[in-house]
């Protein structure tokens, strides 16, 4: 048996077309699966599924831009995955937003709705949409990005903090509701890793040096640190794992570093 292999799995990232979305797409097609790549930006999408069919055969990714904001083109994407490779069996809700860095008193409304529709709401919508034919197939992975921020206080990220906290209790709801049939929902929960999208805190100087120093491996993670995780839940070797929170953060919230 090849507790990792994923072939003949339809995998469905968003927010695939850099970080950690990207390393995961990359790393569920080097495992076998068929990958659709999604973000806000056609062309971005564009490139990283030639790269994939370039690596691993004509047919192994496609890509369809959608905007996570909106539940019609998250409808579409899903019709989109479906029309090329079938129903979707693999899905990771990464795509997120964090319009806003700083204590929650300068929060703007329009911003806390934002974090909230982006990092929750969407997820809701995308998963909904995506569970009936697993459900049907009496199996199926769902695995949302949440973050180290759902697990502990933040004074400068605080509703993206609230919005990632939500996710791993989605999961878990999810995991109840779907597990009967079948279908199993997870979450990883990464540290600081090295992406665009976090590129304001491992940029700062000062922020760097206090991530570091209170995590155990003393570094920042890189992308590719988190498809394992996302390929091992998606996969065989996942099959009695659902409803948890997989954290993998260099061991910045199991013993601060030993500071």
């Amino acid at each position: 048996m090849k507790l990792f292999d994923m072939t003949g799995e339809v995998a469905l990232i968003t927010g695939s077309s850099r970080g950690i979305g990207k390393a995961i797409a990359e790393a569920m097609a080097a495992h076998g699966a068929k990958v659709v790549i999604s973000s806000r930006k056609q062309d971005a999408c564009d490139a990283v599924a030639a790269e994939l069919n370039a690596a691993h055969g004509a047919g192994t990714a496609i890509a369809v831009a959608a905007n996570i904001s909106s539940k019609e083109e998250l409808q579409r994407l899903v019709n989109a995955t479906v029309a090329a490779f079938g129903p979707v069996t693999a899905l990771v809700c990464n795509a997120a937003t964090n319009p806003y860095y700083g204590p929650s008193a300068g929060i703007a409304d329009e911003q806390f709705r934002k974090i909230l529709d982006n990092n929750i709401v969407a997820n809701h919508w995308l998963i909904h949409m995506c569970a009936p034919a697993m459900i049907e197939a009496g199996r199926g992975s769902i695995t949302i990005i949440s973050s180290m921020g759902g697990l502990r206080g933040s004074t400068l990220l605080g509703a993206y903090a609230i919005s990632k906290a939500a996710d791993m209790q989605m999961a878990r709801n999810l995991a109840d509701e779907f597990g009967p049939e079948g279908v199993r929902v997870n979450c990883i929960a990464p540290g600081l890793i090295r992406t665009d999208f976090a590129r304001a805190l491992w940029e700062n100087p000062e922020t760097l040096a206090h991530v570091t120093r209170v995590t155990s491996l003393k570094r920042i993670g890189e992308p590719e640190e988190i498809a394992g995780a996302a390929v091992f839940l998606a996969s065989r070797a996942g099959a009695y794992t659902t409803g948890q929170t997989i954290v993998c953060d260099g061991g910045a919230t199991s013993t601060g570093g030993g500071t």
